[in-house]
């Protein structure tokens, strides 16, 4: 099965849209509250681009927009999991798994580079992490969609060792991380896409923002 990254760049900028109000929410508790406006606002500019430069892959040019154009800690970051991504497609363009696989790995492994990260640190790496484990054993869409939603879910009990959130002590323990949240949403997105999506959007934002 093949998923069309054009296709799933346009859901995930229509998810971010819908998500905005809780990624905010919870971008206030742990750090500068510019998270949902930052994806939001860039996945907006992804789709104007891509509406701009049709002959060019969808991946590289969201890679350029968030790397170039993009502000805030996780603008150049997501840009690097992009670019991963666009390389990786390229490189595999007739096995959908495999480039998402590449990708996945080779963009987790450049963002912890760069951010300096690890699982457990309370960052979108482990929304990554589990996403690319997934990835490797083969997992469909629906299952890595997940795995990253359990990842992004599961950073809700840990204590931030990384990025402004680590400045905040234990006041965003019980929410999960906006960054590992976001995160999430694009693999949700490749799963929605596939037409295997794990539930509503929905079912995986804060109800009521964090406590």
């Amino acid at each position: 099965m093949t998923t069309d990254a054009r296709l799933v760049l346009t859901a995930f900028a229509q998810a971010a849209r819908t998500a905005h109000p809780a990624l905010t929410a919870l971008d206030q508790l742990s750090g500068d509250g510019d998270f949902g406006d930052n994806l939001r606002e860039g996945l907006d500019r992804v789709a104007s681009a891509l509406e701009d430069r049709p002959a060019e892959p969808p991946l590289a040019v969201a890679a350029a927009v968030f790397l170039d154009e993009v502000g805030g800690t996780s603008g150049p970051l997501i840009g690097l999991l992009f670019q991963e991504l666009a390389r990786a497609h390229a490189a595999h363009p007739q096995d959908d798994h495999e480039a998402w696989r590449t990708g996945v790995a080779e963009g987790l492994a450049a963002i912890r580079r760069v951010g300096e990260a690890e699982p457990g640190d309370r960052t979108l790496v482990d929304t990554l992490a589990p996403a690319r484990d997934a990835l490797d054993a083969g997992a469909g869409p629906r299952e890595v969609a997940e795995a990253a939603l359990r990842g992004a879910q599961a950073t809700a009990a840990i204590r931030a060792r990384r990025g402004r959130a680590s400045y905040v002590g234990e006041r965003a323990i019980g929410s999960p991380d906006p960054g590992a949240l976001g995160i999430a949403l694009l693999f949700w997105c490749r799963a929605r896409v596939a037409g295997d999506a794990p539930g509503g959007l929905a079912d995986h934002l804060p109800a009521a923002g964090p406590r």
